[in-house]
């Protein structure tokens, strides 16, 4: 292209190049195009010989300022990447000015947990019409009560025998197990490390019927919760009963056991404001992992003053 050629008509020199050794989509080469075009008006009239990484990390602090996704940014980094790359094979260059240039961090999506209604209505439904449970209803409860009343991980209840065994016969020694008499649960967590957790007069009651109808596990280990076959329950079944459990009670909203775990850390947060007894309970090896809890407490504070304050809302 001669010298004379202007700052757009290097873009479709480019575009064309793409279109043609890349054999990429039309869809594709337009969204080339806005990225490219976009950065022309942006830099308004600057060669792209003379443009910079401060200049590039002052265009991404401006989209950034438009409230334009991190994705979003990334993509059109990416994209301009590409080109400078590219040009710098046809003109002198001094660098490309999008090397060291990275799009704003996305923020963490809090985790979603339950009202206090919708959690305690949730594990304590039962069939509509029915004064008793089945064995298998009672198992359900017991251990949607248990996750609830302790933040287990769902690997972490299923992996719970009724008590502590040393293990005989080809079967492993126990990595958790329930305490009724004391009112707690062990529990070996991630990196092998071991916590006790308190367990709630509701859930320990759902677990004293579960026990009183429990039958003997066909697969010779001392688990806690069974399957239909009577072997111990694996992460997925939780998962799948939970999920139809919720069905069948009318909660409004995906349920998953990782979300009962949420649950109980934001209301227990909320209640005591301890966030290092949070911690604990949780088995997170950093408090950082538990701080992201008390986004969601002020989220509720939030909520709760926007319902009760007279002056939070204009009439």
């Amino acid at each position: 292209m001669d010298s004379g050629a202007s700052e757009l008509d290097w873009v479709e020199s480019y575009l064309a190049q793409l279109a043609t050794l890349r054999q990429l989509s039309p869809h594709t080469i337009d969204a080339y195009r806005r990225d490219l075009r976009q950065l022309h008006l942006l830099v308004k009239g600057v060669p792209w010989q003379q443009l910079r990484q401060a200049d590039i990390r002052r265009l991404t602090a401006i989209l950034h300022g438009q409230e334009l996704g991190p994705r979003s940014i990334a993509r059109k980094l990416s994209s301009w990447r590409g080109f400078f790359g590219w040009l710098s094979h046809q003109m002198t260059l001094a660098a490309n000015p999008t090397d060291g240039v990275r799009a704003p961090k996305r923020p963490k999506p809090l985790p979603k947990a339950l009202a206090v209604d919708d959690a305690v209505q949730l594990v304590s439904s039962t069939p509509p019409g029915r004064a008793t449970l089945t064995c298998a209803e009672l198992c359900n409860r017991a251990m949607f009560e248990l996750l609830y009343s302790s933040g287990l991980r769902v690997a972490e209840l299923a992996g719970l025998d009724v008590a502590y065994s040393k293990g005989r016969d080809g079967q492993s020694a126990s990595l958790g197990w329930i305490d009724l008499a004391s009112g707690d649960v062990l529990v070996t967590g991630k990196g092998n490390k071991m916590r006790t957790v308190p367990v709630g007069s509701h859930a320990r009651a759902a677990l004293a019927a579960w026990l009183a109808v429990r039958p003997p596990p066909t697969d010779g280990s001392s688990a806690l919760f069974l399957s239909e076959r009577g072997t111990r329950v694996s992460p997925r079944v939780v998962q799948l009963r939970l999920k139809q459990h919720a069905i069948a009670a009318g909660t409004p909203v995906h349920v998953h056991p990782h979300m009962l775990r949420h649950s109980f850390a934001s209301h227990v947060l909320q209640s005591s404001g301890d966030l290092r007894a949070v911690q604990d309970m949780l088995g997170h090896a950093s408090i950082t992992s538990t701080q992201v809890y008390t986004a969601l407490d002020f989220q509720h504070l939030a909520a709760v003053y926007d319902q009760a304050h007279p002056r939070a809302k204009a009439k």
